[in-house]
């Protein structure tokens, strides 16, 4: 089996991270560093380590958790400057095990955020291809005229590379002690690094706070920040689509009382 799958299947990260896992020497298979892509293993054979601590061969039970992540905390499962990350706070929050963020969200913005153990779920949650939509309400400086918002709307160059067509609705306007300020609401299909916010950079209404608030057909009004729950066994098969009913069972989802 590939040794990503295996990863993957233990909980350890998606395939494409335990890619990167691998290539960065972090992976031993029987007292040796595997760093080659592609690579395969025997799960029940092997002595299979990441960052010398040997997996388990037995799966652990799937998490699926849905996280208010507020500003100030990374989105991340440890960082290098010290700063709270998500994983603080879901272990302040009593759940315990191995889990990691489904994609990001940035230091300074804050809303619903997906905590797992499931490779395969979050490979397909994060993948480009399966364009899952993720909706924020942006509050920018100035108020953006039809034109900026049409901008938005047909998509930004950023790189060299535009980005997909989005929905932009404009929510209202008000002033600030700094200006004009105006509230949108922008629904994106990808999840290019900063991408809303170098948007809206790009047609010159910086962003003064962003809230990711729908996570494809999920939200949760009532969460606040700092806040978890587990998603149901429907929400994590809406999330996957038809391919829910086949990968995941009820039973495999721990409910919190």
């Amino acid at each position: 089996m590939r040794l990503n799958k295996i990863l993957s299947s233990a909980g350890i990260a998606s395939r494409r991270a335990a890619d990167e896992l691998i290539k960065q020497g972090r992976v031993e298979v029987n007292g040796r560093v595997v760093d080659a892509l592609g690579s395969q293993a025997d799960p029940a054979q092997d002595e299979i380590k990441v960052d010398g601590r040997r997996l388990k061969r037995t799966s652990p039970e799937r998490r699926y958790l849905l996280v208010y992540k507020p500003r100030g905390v990374v989105s991340t499962r440890s960082d290098p400057e010290r700063r709270p990350t998500v994983i603080d706070l879901a272990v302040s929050r009593g759940f315990s095990g191995y889990i990691y963020p489904v994609g990001r969200l940035d230091f300074d913005s804050e809303g619903l955020l997906i905590l797992t153990n499931d490779g395969d779920f979050a490979d397909h949650v994060s993948h480009p291809r399966h364009e899952l939509e993720r909706t924020y309400d942006v509050e920018v400086e100035g108020v953006p005229d039809d034109r900026d918002l049409e901008r938005l709307r047909r998509g930004i160059v950023i790189e060299g590379r535009r980005t997909r067509p989005a929905d932009v609705r404009k929510l209202g306007s008000f002033e600030s002690r700094q200006g004009p300020r105006c509230r949108l609401e922008i629904t994106i299909r990808e999840g290019r690094n900063r991408q809303v916010r170098r948007m809206c950079d790009a047609i010159a209404h910086p962003v003064n706070r962003l809230r990711r608030i729908r996570i494809g057909p999920i939200s949760d009004k009532r969460l606040k920040p700092g806040q978890i729950r587990e998603l149901t066994p429907a929400e994590v098969r809406s999330l996957l689509g038809e391919k829910g009913a086949r990968h995941v069972r009820p039973s495999s989802v721990k409910l919190k009382t």
